[in-house]
């Protein structure tokens, strides 16, 4: 019965469909190919880094060129009071064609702004380069972080069933002593509310293990099935020899989010430089080519009736430079340096907070990972004695030395240590990874290194 009851709770979490077997490698590259956060962020990199390119281009010759055509009539009427009558001596009509063309050369000569605008741009343009590096390794926690859970609410889901049928079995045999005289009504109405407790237990499991997956697919952008698992036999370790100190200077040294800070610093520190150049002079080259032809054709009206045609051509060059020397500006120049001071303080300020807490989260995630290798070996030894007390416990069922309430503490106590075995197992390996990130150090690698441990098919592990 429990073989067709985890089949059936397998079946119920798997659905709607079954995908091939994918391993934490290949999960991964799927989340890699589509997570929209981090897509957003390649975007947000490329966007960063036009900044540099505009800021350069501001700095270049900047050309343009215009041409325009011009068609105008004009009619004209005028006479002369002669007798009191007005007599017409004007009546003309002119159309005109003009067509111009012009080109227009400005050059940089000086202007601080424009220098210290494009050096903080390529610091930007730095930091969004780390900033997409610290979101890369973001990618490999969060999917590695839904991809274990996937396998913790299997694992719990295997505890759950087999909780549940024990119970079944326990109410069962609780009833069959109580027909029979040898248990009190009370055994079987703590046995029956034990096995109705592990039922409700069992359906919230298999809702877990459904969202569990649907975490995943968030990430990956499609479902996930069929994961490999860790062996029954996983032995954690420490993945190098370094110490704490060795890991808390690789992260201060390497930490990509904290190198990305560090060129936003710089950034702000030439936008500092940017409102200070308010107060100094611009220098600017500038020359001009026009070109100018009109034609027109005037009409006289009264008789004797004439036509006369007007042509001219023009041209016109200009070279010249412009110098602008800030005088007063109402105080806005002042006020904008203080507003950039006052803002390369604040990612100043974050830049040490950062530091600081890289530090700390550093030693952390080191004495974790050292804290979680006894924690597996403990949770195990602790299932091991769990087990043995629900077996021993379950004789002493049959044979009168133990009563049924012995028997239900025992499978709590054992379902407990099942679960807390499993997400210390997962935890380690999570924590692994968290401390490469936390040292700048992650990549694809430690992600193959991890995956070579999984090697038990999750869904078989619960079909045994």
């Amino acid at each position: 019965m429990i073989r067709r009851s985890l089949a059936f709770a397998v079946a119920f979490a798997l659905a709607p469909s079954l995908a091939s077997a994918e391993d934490l490698m290949q999960t991964y590259e799927l989340a890699r190919a589509g997570d929209p956060q981090y897509s957003a962020a390649e975007s947000s990199r490329l966007a960063t880094r036009e900044g540099a390119v505009q800021a350069r281009a501001a700095m270049l010759p900047q050309i343009g060129g215009s041409a325009s055509l011009t068609r105008s009539w004009r009619d004209s009427e005028g006479g002369v009071a002669f007798g009191g009558e007005v007599v017409p001596n004007s009546d003309t009509s002119t159309e005109s064609d003009t067509r111009e063309y012009g080109l227009r050369l400005d050059q940089m000569i000086y202007d601080h702004s424009r220098l210290t605008q494009l050096k903080s741009q390529k610091s930007l343009s730095l930091a969004s380069d780390y900033q997409l590096v610290a979101e890369g390794n973001n990618l490999i926690t969060r999917t590695s972080a839904a991809y274990f859970n996937v396998l913790i609410q299997l694992e719990t889901l295997a505890a759950a069933q087999a909780a549940e049928e024990a119970a079944e079995k326990n109410f069962d045999y609780a009833s069959k002593r109580l027909e029979v005289g040898l248990a009190p009504i009370t055994d079987v109405h703590e046995a029956r509310a034990q096995y109705e407790s592990a039922r409700a237990v069992t359906i919230t499991t298999r809702n877990s293990v459904e969202d569990a997956y649907q975490a995943l697919a968030e990430i990956t952008g499609q479902p996930v099935r069929n994961l490999k698992a860790l062996p029954v036999d996983f032995q954690p370790e420490l993945p190098s020899s370094l110490g704490v100190e060795d890991w808390v200077q690789a992260a201060l040294g390497s930490n990509p989010a904290l190198q990305a800070k560090q060129y936003q610093l710089e950034s702000a520190e030439a936008d500092v430089g940017t409102a200070r150049a308010g107060h100094l002079p611009t220098l600017y080259l500038g020359g001009s080519y026009g070109k100018s032809h009109s034609e027109s054709t005037q009409t006289n009206n009264l008789p004797p009736r004439d036509i006369t045609d007007f042509e001219n051509d023009s041209r016109s060059r200009s070279i010249g430079i412009t110098l602008n020397v800030p005088i007063f500006a109402g105080g806005g120049t002042q006020s904008g340096v203080r507003q950039a001071l006052a803002r390369r303080d604040v990612i100043q300020d974050e830049l040490v907070q950062q530091r600081r807490a890289l530090e700390r989260n550093a030693r952390n995630a080191y004495q974790t990972l050292v804290a979680g290798i006894s924690e597996v070996e403990a949770r195990r030894q602790a299932l091991v004695a769990a087990q043995s007390a629900f077996d021993a416990s379950q004789v002493g069922l049959e044979v009168g030395t133990r009563t049924v309430l012995d028997v239900l503490q025992n499978q709590r106590t054992l379902f407990t240590a099942q679960q807390e075995y499993a997400v210390a197992r997962y935890n380690y390996l999570q924590n692994r990874l968290l401390l490469e990130q936390t040292a700048g150090t992650l990549d694809v690698a430690h992600v193959q290194e991890v995956n070579r441990l999984l090697t038990v098919d999750a869904e078989a592990q619960l079909n045994r």
